[in-house]
């Protein structure tokens, strides 16, 4: 791997043009990119601004623990599920709870179909228009298009006739003029590399992937009683098994419900399989320079908490199926432990960030972390307060914070798990990688990239389909053999809890590395901290000017147009941002928002 050097804002040019895109998401529309590009419209400085206050951690303070779950997990709708796990896991940590097995089945189970679901949708509706020309596929052949797709895989939906039925439905909606889901695009951009056929069978499995998340997503509703937002309970899991109910009336986890459940588990393979990889590696074949765009911190510093505990209350890094450690410089030959409650490892700074520290030259671990929001944007932004036209990168310029891991900027998301994991020699994560390679002929470098953060992504969502069906099927054994207990309420009283307490849980979020820090007194909440996956890839600069994720990987690409940014999209939305987990709480006119607890 070729040494680089660690991105620092004094290795940055901020002179030449600026370029503002706001918003770049899809669906969380909180983010804002700025970057300078030269006369030969290459990005030589990034700035990522989180443009909205996430108010959770305020809102918090004062309230029961137990319920804290429940508020956190409107901390987004996207990864839904996910803050709710880490809080329980947080609470149960500092109240020193342990959780039956079959909770633990349950929970990993519908961690996983999150990941299935998150994958799927955010390839096919949140990143695949950066690669597929959807006008494009007007003038495609639908035979073709049927070879084109039978020559990837045995999925069925790929007749001449599907096809064409598929392509005059999309001319009538594009003639309409209404193009809905596919407005926000630069149609026609020379960056489009696909043939027609391959934008037509992609738009296909576009709307095939609509029509089937919606069925991951009953998984949840199954063991949580609804989806977005599912129960969540301290001590274990809210539905009882009940093997004796049959009916839609009948409560708990049922067996007529658990065959639902591995149906879906076994269509969620077939379309990973069939439709998902197959298409992941067609548009590769045709964007292999990307896999040398778009790297930034992936070849150099990158982190995972680890995920999936194979053992209940065994938080391990042996029991953990998703690989903990931190990579440092891009050394590969050392994988570093790590310790969420060491106060030296992760710390949050805001020097550049519109919050307070009575030192902000210091970073603050999150169980001493403080939320008090400074709304500043410096002496030299341009505009005014409530129109900013450039933002001042050397002054506060986000509502993020910078978490550092041992004063390291990290880069965390599937592509981190899966360097950790292939750098750990893992045949879970290392195989499936050489295979990927070797299918696409590009070198090991390449995984190092935006092409390689898309690629991990895939390779994750079927690495989580598997698993899938193998908890279900530990669920199952456990089951037959008379272990029917999904939750322990034997400390669930608060008289029961010591005094004072602190507990940290964390999980690996679809985007990364995730962590809740609690501190209770005296039955309530004292304070509160979620470190999110955003906040890490999308942080601002630290008091040593180091640059987060976002910002380096934009660095020295290579635009067609400044105009019609395409470029900041495809690596931008590699990383899946989702800017409500890491900001929140606005009015609707832009004032700023304050939040009193009562």
């Amino acid at each position: 791997m070729t040494t680089m050097v660690t991105p620092n804002a004094a290795n940055l040019d901020a002179s030449g043009r600026r370029v503002v895109v706001d918003p770049v998401t899809r669906i969380e529309g909180h983010l804002r990119l700025e970057v300078n590009v030269d006369d030969d419209n290459v990005i030589r400085n990034a700035v990522s601004t989180g443009t909205m206050w996430r108010g959770i951690e305020l809102i918090l303070q004062g309230r029961d623990p137990r319920d804290a779950w429940a508020f956190v997990q409107r901390i987004c709708g996207v990864c839904t599920g996910t803050h709710a796990l880490t809080s329980v896991r947080a609470v149960e940590d500092a109240l020193g709870i342990e959780v039956p097995e079959n909770a633990n089945t349950i929970r990993n189970m519908m961690q996983l179909a999150l990941y299935v679901h998150d994958h799927l949708v955010h390839f096919y509706h949140l990143h695949a228009l950066d690669w597929v020309d959807v006008v494009s596929a007007l003038s495609a052949d639908p035979k073709a298009t049927s070879e084109l797709a039978q020559s990837l895989s045995d999925w069925p939906l790929s007749s001449p006739g599907y096809f064409r039925d598929l392509q005059s439905r999309l001319k009538k909606f594009v003639d309409s003029g209404q193009l809905g889901p596919f407005k926000n695009g630069y149609w026609g951009h020379p960056a489009y590399k696909l043939p027609p056929e391959a934008n037509l069978m992609a738009v296909a499995h576009y709307i095939e992937a609509l029509d089937f998340q919606k069925e991951i997503v009953k998984i949840h509703a199954i063991f949580g009683g609804k989806n977005p937002h599912p129960n969540w309970l301290v001590g274990g899991v809210p539905a009882p098994i009940n093997l004796n109910g049959t009916g839609a009336g009948t409560g708990g986890i049922t067996m007529d419900r658990l065959n639902i459940v591995s149906d879906i588990v076994e269509r969620c393979i077939q379309f990973t399989e069939q439709v998902y990889l197959p298409d992941l590696k067609a548009i590769a074949s045709f964007y292999k320079d990307w896999g040398a765009i778009g790297g930034g911190l992936a070849s150099l510093n990158v982190l995972s908490y680890g995920d999936m505990p194979a053992r209940a209350n065994d938080y391990s890094a042996d029991s953990l199926e998703l690989p903990r450690g931190a990579i440092v410089g891009g050394d590969l030959s050392k994988i570093h432990e790590v310790d969420l409650r060491d106060p030296s490892e992760i710390q949050e700074f805001v020097s550049h960030s519109w919050y307070s520290y009575e030192d902000e030259g210091k970073g603050l671990h999150p169980w001493d972390g403080v939320t008090e929001v400074n709304y500043d944007p410096g002496p030299g932004f341009k505009g005014t307060r409530e129109k900013i036209e450039n933002f001042d990168e050397s002054a506060k310029y986000s509502f993020l914070k910078a978490p550092r891991w041992k004063g390291h900027a990290m880069e965390v998301g599937p592509l981190a798990r899966y360097i950790i994991g292939y750098a750990q020699g893992n045949p879970e994560f290392k195989e499936p990688v050489d295979k990927l390679l070797t299918d696409l002929d590009v070198p090991l470098e390449a995984i190092f990239s935006t092409l390689g953060r898309t690629a991990a992504r895939g390779l994750e969502c079927q690495w989580a389909a598997h698993k899938l069906k193998a908890y279900h099927q530990k669920l199952l054994a456990t089951i037959k053999a008379g272990d029917t207990s999904t939750a322990n309420t034997q400390k669930w009283k608060p008289e029961t809890w010591d005094a004072d307490v602190k507990g940290v849980g964390f999980t690996e979020a679809p985007r990364g590395a995730l962590g809740h820090w609690i501190h209770i007194q005296n039955g309530k909440i004292a304070n509160y901290q979620a470190v999110v996956p955003t906040t890490w890839n999308g942080s601002p600069r630290d008091p040593q000017g180091n640059i987060g994720a976002y910002e380096a990987s934009l660095l020295d690409t290579k635009m067609h147009d400044p105009h019609l940014p395409l470029e900041i999209l495809r690596t931008i939305h590699s990383f899946d941002p989702c800017l409500a987990c890491s900001t929140h709480v606005m009015s609707p006119d832009g004032q700023e928002t304050k939040v009193t607890v009562r």
